[in-house]
């Protein structure tokens, strides 16, 4: 089997690691091959589609529904300027109906 060394590595990064390790019952020298094994196997699978990603991360709550792909609808871009506008409108609107005269200044 081949060996490397890793230098220079964060004093941080490797108290992370540690912990990391020890949460998943091994060695920080494992945790590290089993990240490196990680890493290459994710590489290898090819980009779901956003159902099948979206199905994927509900895989094991349960959903056994298909979630359709949405694809062939336009794309639309979003007015910030005018949702900003009707936004400062809708919060000056009152929200109560305010009287023109009251007696009592106290609360009601």
């Amino acid at each position: 089997m081949a060996q490397f060394v890793v230098r220079n590595i964060e004093n941080a990064v490797k108290a992370r690691l540690q912990r990391r390790a020890t949460r998943n019952g091994r060695s920080m020298e494992e945790e590290v091959r089993e990240i490196l094994r990680n890493a290459i196997n994710e590489e290898n699978v090819p980009p779901g589609a956003v159902g099948t990603e979206i199905a994927s991360l509900f895989s094991k709550a349960g959903l056994d529904a298909d979630i359709p792909e949405l694809r062939g609808h336009e794309i639309k871009s979003v007015e910030f300027e005018e949702n900003a506008r009707l936004a400062r409108k809708d919060r000056e609107r009152p929200r109560w109906p305010h009287r023109t005269s009251s007696k009592n200044k106290g609360p009601d």
